[in-house]
């Protein structure tokens, strides 16, 4: 495989002072030619100085195999160029061509159940098809070959949201893929066997050769055959991401590469802790998802975006500056919104503030989606907030290039842990595990207190506070690395369902949380999850929901700081914190969610001398995110703030951001 090397990370290849830029996906093919003098004119207005050119282009490149039509691309290319616009150029291989898939089905995904998928949307090829990694591969070299020296190209931009649409395949070439991974990996069945605990359900193999992905089966799958088909997902998309990659660099070494991912919501398929260190500067698409929490997603998404990139800018490659036409109602943006949410990922790292898309198309399935340049044209409220926007990132200038000043809280995020707590076969199918953390960053954010959202293989050890919700896929070599830390005088705080599997999804035997119940001095002999209707009181106040953990303290010095005052649990402890060397280690045992941890976290905080940056009367109506000397404060409320407590404060308008300088 190919190796990552950190030391090739690179923004973006331009002359100039520093900024941060601004733009969309640009779709000039859907348009005809005389819209595109117009399109250049209204980006100037509008401040763009970037765009993602060709991301869906490949049957308008590539009309008939092997036969290419660059020349509506070169003259978009000069286009921009003469504009003062740069170009992160996609290699256009995110949706095959119809005459692709006419000749080749055998490239189509197809799904657990044995049903090959159609062409007519989008991401209908195989990770693992070796027949799409040639044609794709044809089609990079080319572009390559041909815009290596174009002034306009400042990036490459592989593919395009990989595993969107999929991530999972279950073909014939994916089980023989998933057969090359897993001999990688284990080197001998016999190992697979043991990891897989296959002497369940007679389910031992003699042969890798015997081996499938997990499909449509009679019962249960499988648990550690689905998390490897998981891993091994992950890892064939990341494979076709470093096989562009590796082209690209081979002819334009000087060109930085990056690809968009998607940290928001419930997409959990790509491990991308595991893919951050494969591109020259990460990317990210995000979108608002509804709900009470929506604002404070967005917030964590762009947290967590910014640890990925290991503090680094990186470049927020799609948003939207409306609604959206993929939710159930699709819901405009209120005035100040659109300002209010890009600034969010500005606050946490972005260098880079683009959407989806430039100009809204008049037909297709996105033909709803809002834009840069909508329906009604310049004449527009819409563009004029546009407009405004671009001017503020211009002044923003001074922000380009500055680093994220980490927080003294962690939280936790691990994605085998998503992956395997919310598989079938469990105590409760109700558990949510990016819910959970989620209800943490809130109860934060709503005392006041800055955190990062960091991967589990962060430099977790330079944080006073670690907080690793449903922390539930725990090996060995981290157990001993966080009770190393807690000893050396960390506060680590977790809850339930976590410590419970190591890293083949095999149960820690002597009673949970398995590695951990020494420090946290508790013992758990037997799951309490909750049904939908039932709820338990604790006797701080709060309300418990989904789980409750029937907790025995096993050391004497353990702190009760809560428990249980009804249900099967009344009187035992729920939630507990015992000091442990120089640090100290809680366990929080039932859904509590923001409201109910919030009275919690002077306890669990305290001892690490942690305490919110902002006066105690902005607390949780202002959301504080710091960049080098540069103070963002988030509005999260659709009322003014007065910030007079702090200097140069002023008012604080509804849904604004105020940005402060403090050396």
């Amino acid at each position: 495989m190919t190796q990552s090397n950190e030391t090739t990370r690179r923004w973006l290849r331009r002359a100039g002072s520093a900024r941060l830029e601004f733009g969309a996906d640009y779709n000039p093919d859907q348009w005809p030619r005389e819209f595109w003098d117009d399109d250049v004119r209204a980006m100037r207005e509008a401040g763009v100085t970037v765009v993602s050119l060709a991301i869906f282009s490949w049957a308008r490149l590539e009309p008939r195999e092997g036969a290419y039509d660059f020349a509506w691309l070169d003259e978009v290319m000069d286009l921009l160029h003469a504009g003062g616009i740069t170009v992160d150029l996609a290699t256009a291989t995110a949706s095959p061509p119809p005459w692709l898939t006419r000749k080749h089905p055998e490239i189509l995904p197809v799904t657990r159940t044995g049903e090959v998928l159609s062409p007519g949307a989008r991401q209908h090829w195989r990770p693992t098809s070796p027949i799409f990694r040639e044609h794709a591969l044809r089609l990079v070299r080319e572009l390559a070959t041909r815009y290596a020296e174009h002034p306009a190209l400042v990036a490459w931009h592989v593919n395009n949201e990989l595993g969107c649409h999929n991530i999972y395949d279950y073909s014939d070439d994916a089980a023989a893929a998933f057969r090359v991974w897993l001999r990688n990996r284990y080197h001998d069945v016999e190992a697979l066997n043991h990891a897989w605990g296959t002497a369940f359900w007679s389910q031992r193999y003699d042969d890798f050769e015997e081996v499938l992905p997990p499909r449509l089966a009679a019962s249960h799958p499988n648990p550690t055959q689905q998390l490897d088909f998981k891993r091994f997902s992950s890892d064939a998309l990341k494979e076709h991401l470093r096989a562009e990659r590796d082209l690209l660099r081979s002819i334009t070494p000087e060109v930085p590469v990056t690809t968009n991912f998607m940290v928001m919501g419930e997409t959990k398929g790509m491990n991308y802790a595991d893919w951050a260190a494969e591109v020259d500067f990460v990317s990210n698409d995000h979108y608002v998802l509804p709900g009470p929490q929506a604002r404070d997603e967005l917030s964590f998404s762009a947290n967590l975006t910014g640890n990925l990139a290991g503090g680094r800018p990186w470049f927020l490659m799609e948003h939207s500056t409306s609604a959206v036409n993929w939710q159930p109602v699709n819901v405009a943006k209120k005035p100040g919104e659109l300002e209010r949410d890009s600034l969010t990922h500005v606050a946490h790292g972005a260098d880079a503030v683009c959407y989806f898309q430039w100009r809204q198309s008049k037909a297709g399935a996105e033909k709803y989606h809002s834009a840069m340049l909508p329906h009604a044209g310049t004449d527009s409220d819409l563009f004029r907030a546009v407009v405004r926007f671009g001017q503020r990132l211009r002044e923003l200038a001074p922000v380009a290039g500055s680093r994220r000043r980490r927080a003294e809280v962690g939280i936790v995020f691990d994605w085998e842990s998503w992956w395997v707590a919310e598989h079938d076969s469990h105590p409760t199918d109700r558990l949510r595990y990016r819910q959970e953390t989620l209800d943490w960053y809130t109860a934060l954010l709503d005392a006041g207190v800055r955190a990062d959202v960091l991967p589990v293989t962060g430099p977790l050890e330079e944080y006073r506070v670690l907080i690793a919700p449903i922390l539930h896929v725990l090996p060995a070599r981290l157990a001993v690395r966080l009770r190393d830390w807690v000893a050396a005088g960390g506060h680590l705080v977790t809850t339930y369902f976590s410590g419970i599997v190591d890293e083949n999804d095999h149960v820690w035997l002597g009673g949970y949380p398995g590695p951990l119940r020494d420090v946290l001095g508790i013992r758990i002999e037997e799951f309490g999850p909750l049904l939908d209707h039932e709820s338990v009181e604790l006797d701080n106040g709060t309300t418990g929901t989904l789980w409750t953990d029937r907790i025995d303290v096993t050391s004497d010095d353990v702190e009760v700081l809560a428990r249980y005052k009804t249900g099967e649990q009344a009187e035992r402890a729920a939630v507990t914190r015992r000091r442990a060397g120089a640090g100290s280690a809680a366990y929080v045992s039932t859904r509590l969610g923001p409201e109910g941890l919030g009275p919690l976290l002077p306890a669990l905080l305290g001892p690490a001398g942690v305490r919110g940056e902002l006066p105690p009367e902005l607390a949780g109506r202002v959301e504080l995110a710091i960049r080098g000397d540069h103070w963002f404060l988030i509005n999260r409320t659709d009322g003014p703030v007065d910030l007079g407590a702090l200097p140069d404060g002023g008012i604080l308008e509804p849904r604004g951001v105020a940005i402060l300088h403090r050396p």
